[in-house]
This record gives C-alpha cells, sequence and structure tokens, in this order.
C-alpha cells in the first residue's frame, strides 16, 4: 500500500497538524536541525496519533540545514550519522515508540542517490549497525541498488512536492518551481504516477517508476492547505 510520510521535528509551527495526514514520519535527529528535547516532542505527538517514525539523520551542517554538499572523512561521516541515530533511539526508546526507518535527509539523500561510493558506505553502516530497519530510498538510486545487495530492507520514496529531472534525480532548489507548494501543482504532479505509474519530469519526459511512499516535506509552505485534500483524494 502506498503511505504518506513527512519530515518532521525541524522547528515548523503546527506540525501536529500535519500528523492525522501521515502515515510515518521522519524526524530530525541533530545533523542538520533538532535536539532531544525536539525529537521527544514530535514523537509525542507522533505516538499520540498512532503513526510511524523513523530517524532523518543529515550531512553535520545545521548551518545550510543540510542542504549542502560535504566532503567529509567517511568515518566521521559514518560517526557522525550514528550519533545521530543513537539521539534519536535515546528518546524513542523511553518513549517505546519503534525505529520504524531511515532517511537521509536533504544533500546526504541526493549525494547517495547518485554516488556510488558513498552509496555502498551507508548501506555497510546500515546493515551492520541496524540489522532489520527499513532504509528509504529514491528508485533508480546507487544507494537504492547497494541497499538491496546487501539485503537491507528499503521503502522506494517519491517526493510529492519536488519537480525530478530526467536521471531521476531532483531538480535543484535553486531553480524556479523546483518545490510544488499548493493543490493544483502537486495534483498535477502525482496524477500521472498513482494512476499510471510515471512522473512527468522538469523537460516532459515520462519517468516510469515504483514507490512505497510519498514524501512531502513538512516545511512546505503550503503543506497544512494542500495535503489534508491530497490525502482525501487518494488515500480515503
Amino acid at each position: 500500500m502506498l503511505e504518506i510520510n513527512c519530515d518532521l521535528g525541524e522547528g515548523i509551527a503546527n506540525e501536529e497538524l500535519i500528523i492525522p495526514f501521515i502515515d510515518a514520519a521522519s524526524v530530525a535527529c541533530g545533523g542538520h536541525v533538532g535536539d532531544q528535547k525536539s525529537i521527544e516532542q514530535t514523537l509525542i505527538k507522533i505516538k499520540a496519533q498512532g503513526k510511524k517514525a523513523g530517524a532523518h539523520p543529515s550531512y553535520p551542517d545545521p548551518r545550510n540545514f543540510g542542504r549542502k554538499s560535504l566532503t567529509l572523512d567517511s568515518k566521521d561521516l559514518i560517526q557522525s550519522i550514528q550519533s545521530q541515530i543513537e539521539l534519536y533511539l535515546s528518546v524513542s526508546e523511553r518513549l517505546e515508540l519503534p525505529m520504524d526507518h531511515i532517511k537521509f535527509h536533504g544533500a546526504l539523500y541526493n549525494d547517495a542517490a547518485k554516488n556510488t561510493e558513498l552509496a555502498g558506505k551507508l548501506s555497510d553502516f546500515i546493515a551492520t549497525a541496524y540489522p532489520g530497519i527499513c532504509l528509504f530510498v529514491p528508485p533508480h538510486s546507487e544507494i537504492e541498488k547497494s541497499a538491496l545487495e546487501r539485503q537491507v530492507p528499503v521503502r522506494k520514496e517519491i517526493f510529492g512536492d519536488r519537480v525530478y529531472r530526467d536521471d531521476y534525480q531532483l531538480l535543484s532548489r535553486a531553480a524556479e518551481n523546483s518545490l510544488l507548494t499548493d493543490f493544483t501543482s502537486i495534483e498535477k504532479h502525482l496524477q500521472p504516477f498513482i494512476e499510471q505509474g510515471f512522473l512527468i519530469s522538469s523537460s516532459g519526459s515520462q519517468l516510469s517508476l515504483s514507490a512505497n511512499t510519498v514524501c512531502f516535506h513538512g516545511d512546505n509552505p503550503g503543506i497544512l492547505a494542500f495535503l489534508p485534500k491530497i490525502r482525501q483524494k487518494w488515500w480515503t
């Protein structure tokens, strides 16, 4: 069944109003934003509404909100990611809310999608440190391939509020209209995927793909207006 997920715990207002319309949340755990208090506040809301939650580690770069690629020693990067996940688990285990998944954030997510070496190192880490935990991956990506090779469970994810390039990568946020913020544009974006199994790229090409979950960004300025309508249209 196709699910809806959302990135939360990032300091946005009224995130409790988003949670009823999603199935799972990826919660920021200190790399790009977040601390023990914010994780706890978000997980309490998620648990109260009976939803699933997972860790959302990032490059350790709060200054750029994790949206800038960094060149780090792989040992230092893995150590940072592990510290972020451990922080998340220190809260979720106390709240008795199982970690449903791990999803990399921002530039780390995008870099792992196209960088074979990085994807392999991240997949090795997940397979060793968190065996059996599901990893959210973009379809047709290096991280999907490497995770499956290492028998890491995956859920293929597309973005319901972001435009794609012809190579299945996300169009840069610097490009005009790369982030979709209203119901009409998101409906137009998702309809061919839900009804026919493809997305339309920024150039108009058909991108054939399958997915298990659709993500909407919690900091999307239009989310409280469009998400209830999207949920009602295709998930009721």
